[in-house]
């Protein structure tokens, strides 16, 4: 990172697997306004690697996923209905009109974890889970905001 004093420290991105990446892509972009950002599918139909971005103007959010296949990385991941709806991590991302973005997710199908609400600390929020069952939370509440 440019002027950094702490050598070592960039991005970061989470990484998530699905097990049909293509429709996750599709419903992904369509309930909480992603953009493909780049897709590389495998000939059988997986995806070998995606990244989905937030499009928000002067934003650098994004998002990689694949396909739940057997491999060195894979053999490290579970998917939520293996553990009985749990996550063990969560993603929260920040978007300017939170309360449009709830009522696009809830018209998309997301099913809603946590419903919309005001934080003590400040900022709005809700935590959905998208169709296989990975949790996000979306919020207005913008941690680089001065």
């Amino acid at each position: 990172m440019a002027g950094s004093s702490r050598p070592g420290i960039g991005s970061v991105v989470p990484c998530l697997r699905y097990r049909d990446a293509p429709a996750a892509i599709d419903w992904l972009c369509d309930a909480f306004g992603f953009e493909r950002h780049a897709v590389y599918p495998n000939g059988d139909g997986t995806i070998a690697h995606a990244e989905i971005s937030t499009g928000r103007t002067g934003g650098r959010g994004m998002v990689m996923l694949g396909s739940a296949v057997e491999s060195d990385y894979g053999a490290l991941m579970r998917q939520p209905d293996e553990l009985g709806g749990a996550n063990t991590q969560g993603i929260y991302v920040v978007v300017e009109d939170i309360d449009a973005h709830y009522a696009r997710a809830r018209a998309a199908g997301a099913r809603i974890a946590i419903d919309i609400r005001d934080q003590d600390y400040g900022g709005r929020d809700y935590t959905c889970r998208d169709p296989e069952g990975h949790v996000w939370t979306f919020g207005n509440y913008d941690l680089w905001a001065e």
